[in-house]
């Protein structure tokens, strides 16, 4: 299923043109601003798109950066295919990888949250040689040696019995602060229960027990990212997020190597990029 353009006619705060390439026959959207020499490397969640780092672009472009940020396939204007056993946490890693090679990027500065983090973090130990910092905002690492949380095991159970979920009003009811236009752009790119079969399937490739796909090249990430990274680290949590919030991300801050404190949010939520232009400040002032 491709979404029709239409839908994205007139989107608030985003006014970048769409690009595209093509990996296993399927259409895959991505943004790709500014020439400069860095790169900023930014991947959504779930159930976003890259309409989600929507804030946090323009100040990275005015530090000059080059930024690219890709929909995930079943997400934004990527193509959506309809049966949820092709969305698995291999493809959409190795999707990744090739994105990253297809466009020659370098000196990236990996910017994830939720699902990106999830798939982001273990990418770099692969090709150490591209990346040189981390913006890692309320996510967590899949390694299957940790209980899931109640709160994550009610929302998995939720998307299962809501197959028409609605993403717009559920990141309404998320960030209070979006208009209603805002909100109504996270469901743009659905226009039916069919087209969001990648949306359904993310909270249920999460990684529950040690021999789960994904979940053994995740510890290998873990244990690269205790003793193998060497680039900089921003971590900025928001401290609203009832599930991956300050206390996961403590975790995580110990697993990154040389990774500082993190610049706590107050008000931001699970979905902090859309309290993300302060953050991008905050990070930009760090690496100054």
């Amino acid at each position: 299923m491709r979404t029709p353009d239409e839908r994205f006619a007139n989107l608030p705060g985003f006014p970048w043109a769409p690009h595209y390439l093509e990996w296993r026959g399927l259409r895959v959207h991505y943004l790709d601003e500014g020439k400069g020499s860095r790169t900023l490397l930014c991947l959504h969640g779930e159930p976003t798109w890259s309409y989600l780092y929507r804030k946090m672009i323009p100040p990275f472009l005015a530090a000059g950066y080059r930024v690219v940020a890709p929909d995930f396939i079943g997400f934004g204007r990527s193509d959506k295919p309809e049966e949820e056993n092709f969305y698995t946490f291999e493809m959409h890693r190795d999707f990744l990888l090739h994105v990253i090679e297809e466009l020659k990027l370098k000196n990236i500065t990996l910017a994830v949250q939720d699902w990106g983090g999830l798939l982001g973090l273990t990418l770099p130990m692969e090709m150490p040689e591209r990346f040189e910092r981390l913006l890692i905002m309320n996510t967590a690492l899949g390694t299957g040696d940790v209980p899931l949380s109640p709160g994550f095991i009610a929302w998995r159970d939720y998307v299962a019995k809501t197959p028409g979920m609605d993403c717009g009003k559920l990141l309404g009811r998320a960030c209070p602060q979006l208009s209603a236009a805002e909100a109504a752009a996270y469901e743009a790119p659905y226009p039916d229960a069919a087209s969001k079969a990648g949306v359904r399937r993310f909270p249920q490739l999460v990684p529950d027990h040690p021999d789960a796909p994904g979940a053994e090249i995740s510890r290998r990430a873990r244990q690269w990212w205790q003793s193998g990274w060497k680039g900089e680290t921003f971590m900025a949590v928001g401290a609203r997020d009832p599930v991956l919030g300050l206390p996961v991300m403590k975790q995580l801050q110990a697993m990154i190597r040389g990774c500082p404190e993190p610049y706590v949010h107050a008000e931001g939520g699970h979905f902090l990029q859309e309290w993300g232009d302060d953050v991008a400040r905050q990070a930009l002032k760090q690496w100054k």
